[in-house]
């Protein structure tokens, strides 16, 4: 799995399962922290806040427009966002991560 895939199924998991009243503290800590660390990577944070907010609510019709916007912002090169991505999913799916599920590929590019 590419970085952005993984980010962005993070965050879709996340709203998902944060926004119930029966989240895990762990989760919605998990959560808040990965949205903090995305943040803080946008060139126009205004954006990237937009975005997040819409991919929450609808990730089907706005999962692309977020791909691009983190693959612009570069977070596929932060190692700190990409840890969070998958901490996050060993909470939401410790059996998925176990498997292997979430590895993350990294390529480089110039």
């Amino acid at each position: 799995m590419d970085p952005v895939t993984l980010i962005v199924t993070a965050l879709s998991a996340g709203a998902a399962s944060a926004l119930r009243d029966d989240a895990r503290g762990a989760v919605k800590t998990a959560f808040e922290r990965l949205r903090h660390l995305v943040r803080r990577r946008f060139k126009d944070p205004a954006n990237g806040e937009y975005l997040m907010e819409k991919h929450a609510a609808a990730p089907e019709l706005w999962q692309e427009p977020l791909k691009a916007e983190l693959a612009e912002a570069r977070v596929a090169d932060d190692q700190d966002v990409i840890a969070a991505a998958l901490e996050l999913m060993k909470i939401l799916d410790s059996h998925g991560t176990a498997v292997g599920k979430y590895n993350v590929t990294v390529g480089w590019s110039p």
